[in-house]
């Protein structure tokens, strides 16, 4: 999953980045509100974390100028201003979340997850395909009912991947599903772990499409 993260306090900002990265997400850090209009104007981000109190623009200036640009990429505002008054304002302003500091970093990735998977339009927490079962809240992935061990970006490339079955996605697309901005990318990171998922979980679950990119494979019957 690739975030946008939009927090001017840097502590708040390190501690919620590295949990993520944890996670298996790819973050990307701004601290001001024009920094994260224009961010998210050339990145294609899976979801937005976004304070209100930002230097430059406001976060709801923010929230509707990206609305107003046609994006509509699943916003959570993580904000000190806990008045219903403000929570009215962010919802109605377009914001699909709203979450109060001080919070619980699982109760943040829980309504992450929840979001992603309100876009992918899924009720099941779980993401299946064929017998091969993915747990976004755990990161446990089984295969024929065994569970397998997979590092945090393979986790997260064969997401990208489960995330839109039957789509071509580019080696580009991937990395930037997996690193973001400062991350050191190997020149060949994405079939490395191509190949170590192919080794833990069979040769035929992704395939290369010359010169376009990979996909999934339709499961065996």
């Amino acid at each position: 999953m690739r975030v946008l993260l939009v927090e001017d306090d840097r502590m708040i900002a390190e501690g919620v980045r590295k949990a993520l990265r944890a996670d298996g997400c790819a973050v990307d850090w701004v601290q001001d509100g024009a920094a994260a209009i224009s961010a998210a104007g050339y990145e294609p981000y899976d979801l937005v974390l976004l304070d209100l109190g930002l230097p430059k623009r406001d976060g709801l200036e923010v929230l509707r100028a990206l609305r107003a640009s046609g994006r509509d990429v699943p916003v959570m505002i993580v904000t000190a201003r806990d008045a219903v008054s403000d929570r009215v304002k962010g919802l109605d302003a377009g914001a699909d979340d709203y979450l109060v500091k001080p919070f619980d970093l699982d109760e943040l990735g829980a309504r992450m997850r929840a979001l992603v998977r309100r876009r992918a339009g899924r009720s099941d927490g779980l993401i299946r395909h064929g017998t091969l079962t993915l747990d976004p809240a755990t990161h446990e992935v089984t295969l024929h009912g065994e569970p397998v061990a997979l590092s945090a970006r393979e986790f997260a490339l064969l997401a990208a991947l489960l995330a839109r079955p039957g789509a071509v996605l580019s080696k580009s697309q991937l990395e930037e599903k997996i690193y973001g901005w400062g991350e050191e990318i190997g020149s060949n990171a994405v079939e490395v772990y191509v190949h170590a998922l192919r080794k833990k979980l069979g040769p035929d679950l992704i395939g290369n499409v010359r010169g376009l990119g990979y996909m999934i494979n339709r499961p065996v019957e």
